[in-house]
């Protein structure tokens, strides 16, 4: 799941204890949790194939013992009701998060798996919800009560591109799957990208349509829900810059991706002008027909009991009158001051919207129901009963190319508002007494596709009397050979130091050519990596490798992998998954953008700023491995996303006067190599 996708972040701050039998105050080891998840997840759309489970899907009276739940039961009786009363989505039918009702019932399940006090409730109400309840309804709620809950916390999710292949796999490819379990014959199927080479965003549809993208977005949406409530448990810290940052650092990595094909930046979505690219899915619900098409030259239509496009317009120049003015007005009347790094917080929760926003019913929620107005412009008034578009699911929204162009348009409102903000000084920029003396990398910075295999099992219908044949499909995706970046600083203090090293890159040129200024460079950056080490009086060489990148995250272990490593564990063994735990960060595959055959100029740049400053809690230097993206806890870093690169630059010799501050030119390579299994 490490592939890309823009992240969003805030952060366990320590390290996990080693996976295996150590065990909660119920005595249930993490390894017969992780066997619990396992098979609560195989095979969704069939029969649990665990006899304890099934035992306990089977008899478990949920009701029957309330002060096994924080809430007295509260939620587990509503649940229940609407059970009884026949009001819950029937189980084979498609899911969205975007429908109300939809969305409602997933968090009933999920209110009562929150409020479990002990590992037994929880994975019993889960057997017995789980042959009850919709099946996408089910998964959502699970995984997001998994995220969530202390009681789960060393459990891995399987990779969603496993539990529900349709979101992720090609029709054509499912369909093959579907004649090799009714032939009994084992199969390894190709997939392919959508389109042709007659369409020009067919080039970045490796990025677009990358499972580990797709997984990242909905696993970063699952840590950061727009519909959470602090009461549910825990306060989600600066989830709103956190939805800035996530969605725009997935915006520049996708424009360094169409320099890398010879494409311009992707242009922003406009109400009132054409969706020019249109988009066929070519991927099939499991129940509830194809992923709807839009031609080429769409415009904009009301969608039915969702919005007019006015109504969107309206917000938008609402928000926009919130920046110019500098600041918010709550429910109450009552001004809240945005032109401070902590404005980007209060934005971010109004443009998603989340249950965070100060005034929603005055600023909307534009993020949420443009998503929808977008999906639905197939249909969008329903006369052709067509379910959800792909931008009404997180795990598919990144296959349209539009999803770009409406965050591209987002990402500019955000841009207003940090440009609005005094940009930063050289005195507060610099770090006394700290300089870098030398900036490079080790090794050629060379990417390469290769093929990445993935199980098809869960897309077939099962029973227990047709055995199980091998089918998977393979998918081109793009890697980057290892590099590290050599860094000497030179600690002029007579004393340690804690310091924070923040490494980003940008393209070097636009698509005609022409160099970037440092300030439009600097609003494009990625971010590569942030870490904090202690620095020595005298001279300090560091050593960085790729593969320790804190922004990233390895791709999680298959359904096969995580089965025979939880048999380990349960017999003793280390089951060798804690750094699954967290799945939030960009797919570490995707840590280099392609580049090309002639080797794209990248601008890499590394701040070294004043790590006491920086750190938001204590032991930064002992935990380099926290993960950016992780929702429990505080953030570790103070600083705004994307310091000291996030306000505007009218100076460049404020930067190249930093003596903490090192800017050199690196180009990445692709010589189209792939490699096939």
């Amino acid at each position: 799941m490490k592939v890309l996708v823009l992240l969003a972040l805030v952060a366990a701050a320590a390290a996990w204890p080693g996976f295996g039998f150590q065990a909660d105050a119920g005595g249930v080891s993490d390894a017969q949790k992780q066997h619990d998840v396992n098979f609560l997840l195989h095979k969704i759309y069939g029969e649990i194939r665990d006899s304890n489970l099934k035992a306990k899907a089977d008899s478990f009276d949920s009701e029957a013992d309330l002060s096994h739940y924080s809430d007295d039961g509260a939620a587990v009786q509503k649940l229940m009701r609407d059970l009884k009363d026949h009001r819950l989505l029937e189980q084979k039918h498609w899911f969205s998060l975007f429908n109300p009702r939809q969305r409602q019932e997933a968090l009933m399940l999920f209110d009562v798996f929150i409020h479990c006090k002990d590992w037994d409730t929880f994975v019993s109400n889960a057997a017995y919800f789980r042959q009850r309840m919709n099946e996408g309804e089910f998964v959502y709620a699970l995984y997001v009560a998994v995220i969530h809950s202390p009681l789960a916390e060393h459990v891995v999710l399987p990779p969603l591109y496993e539990v529900t292949p349709h979101l992720f796999t090609n029709s054509e490819v499912i369909e093959a799957a579907y004649r090799a379990k009714q032939t009994q014959t084992p199969g390894k199927f190709q997939s392919s990208f959508t389109g042709t080479k007659k369409n020009p965003e067919q080039r970045v549809a490796c990025f677009g349509e990358d499972i580990g993208m797709n997984t990242h977005r909905v696993t970063w949406h699952m840590e950061f829900p727009f519909w959470w409530q602090d009461s549910y448990s825990h306060h989600l810290d600066r989830k709103g810059e956190n939805f800035f940052w996530a969605h725009h650092q997935l915006t520049v990595r996708f424009d360094a991706e169409r320099l890398s094909n010879y494409l311009d930046p992707v242009g922003e979505l406009h109400w009132d002008k054409p969706i020019v690219q249109g988009f066929a899915p070519h991927t099939t619900y499991k129940y509830g027909g194809q992923f709807p098409s839009r031609p080429d030259n769409v415009d904009f239509e009301a969608v039915d009991g969702v919005a007019r496009i006015r109504d969107l317009l309206i917000v938008e120049s609402r928000i926009r009158d919130a920046i110019a003015h500098g600041y918010i007005v709550d429910r109450a009347g009552y001004h809240i001051d945005i032109m401070n790094e902590r404005g980007i917080d209060v934005l971010g929760d109004i443009i998603e919207s989340s249950m965070y926003s100060p005034n929603v019913q005055y600023y909307g929620a534009l993020h949420n129901t443009a998503h929808i107005v977008l999906g639905r412009q197939a249909d969008p008034h329903g006369r052709y009963a067509l379910p959800p578009g792909v931008l009404e699911h997180f795990e598919t929204a990144t296959r349209d190319p539009s999803f770009f162009r409406l965050h591209k348009y987002m990402d500019n409102i955000f841009k207003e508002h940090k440009d609005s903000l005094p940009p930063y000084t050289k005195e507060q920029l610099t770090f006394n007494g700290v300089s870098i003396e030398n900036l490079s990398v080790v090794g050629e910075l060379e990417t390469f596709f290769e093929d990445f295999e993935y199980s098809l099992i869960n897309a077939v219908d099962d029973t227990k009397e047709i055995q199980d044949v091998e089918i998977s499909t393979y998918v081109p995706r793009l890697n980057h050979k290892d590099f590290a970046y050599n860094i000497e600083i030179t600690n002029n203090n007579d004393k340690e130091v804690l310091t924070t090293v923040r490494i980003f890159a940008w393209p070097h040129r636009d698509n005609n050519g022409i160099e970037y200024t440092f300030d439009e460079g600097r609003w494009n950056s990625i971010e590569l990596d942030k870490f904090w080490v202690k620095l020595s009086p005298g001279s300090n060489h560091i050593v960085r490798k790729s593969s320790e990148s804190a922004v990233t995250v390895p791709d999680v272990p298959s359904f096969d992998t995580l089965f025979k490593k939880t048999e380990a564990a349960l017999g003793g063994a280390d089951s060798g998954l804690t750094e699954f735990e967290s799945a939030t960060g960009i797919p570490n595959r995707f840590l280099l953008p392609k580049g090309n055959e002639q080797g794209l100029e990248f601008d890499l740049v590394v701040a070294v700023t004043d790590g006491e400053a920086d750190a938001a809690i204590d032991g930064l230097h002992e935990n380099t491995e926290f993960n950016h993206y992780g929702a429990h806890g505080k953030y570790p870093d103070n600083r705004p996303h994307g310091y000291p690169l996030d306000r505007k630059v009218p100076d460049n010799r404020v930067f190249e006067d930093l003596p903490n501050f090192k800017h050199i030119q690196v180009k990445v390579f692709n010589h189209g190599e792939h490699i096939h299994h």
